[in-house]
């Protein structure tokens, strides 16, 4: 049994692997802003990065739903902190809204350059290892990491570095569960906020990521 620490990434959580290269391809597109909803990790993970490349960031967070750690991050990193009386889920349709009428660039892990940052946990597993592991066991909250997880591994099996695919396993909490129970949950209830979301964003690449790995 292995635990993959994410923890000692700059910002306290895996979401700066995707984020600096979302913050990376802003730059490179002249963009002068980014955005992202957030129940915590991406907050502080898009202010820091943003702030170390002199882009403005903008945050929209669900009111009295976030952990304040991270909260805090994005405040010492001067972002600009908007709250909501709602959720995550209307948090992000929020942040769809302004970037479709505005220049401002979608961090969160819709943006697929995320993914492309996120999925080096997985070659780094295998790298570490010699091989995939049997299974990968992963929280899920807005199926970004499963996503870039299991795209991660693909690749390096279609490269030869190894002779295996893991069986993802992907786990919910139970007042957040939308994908294990297969509808949307208008009200997801847990303490762990950064899976407090009823309608992910990449819930069909976590299901084709549960189905496809066996």
């Amino acid at each position: 049994l292995y635990f993959k620490l994410e923890g000692c990434n700059p910002t306290g959580s895996f979401k700066d692997r995707g984020m600096v290269v979302a913050i990376a391809k802003a730059l490179e597109a002249s963009s002068k802003a980014v955005i992202c909803a957030s129940t915590g990790n991406t907050s502080a993970s898009a202010a820091a990065y943003a702030a170390y490349c002199g882009l403005a960031a903008i945050i929209i967070v669900p009111k009295g739903r976030i952990a304040l750690g991270k909260l805090a991050q994005a405040i010492v990193y001067r972002a600009k902190i908007v709250t909501i009386d709602g959720n995550f889920d209307q948090a992000l349709n929020i942040v769809r809204s302004l970037t479709q009428k505005h220049p401002i660039t979608l961090v969160n892990s819709i943006n697929p350059h995320r993914i492309e940052g996120q999925k080096t946990a997985a070659f780094e597993i295998i790298d570490a290892l010699g091989e995939a592991p049997d299974y990968l066991f992963i929280p899920v909250g807005n199926a970004g990491n499963i996503t870039a997880y299991w795209k991660g591994f693909v690749e390096y099996y279609q490269k030869g570095r190894t002779r295996n695919k893991p069986r993802m396993m992907g786990f919910q909490a139970e007042g957040a569960a939308p994908i294990v129970r297969g509808y949307a949950i208008k009200e997801p209830q847990t303490v762990a906020s950064a899976i407090r979301i009823g309608n992910p964003a990449s819930w069909q690449k976590a299901v084709a990521a549960r189905d496809e790995s066996g």
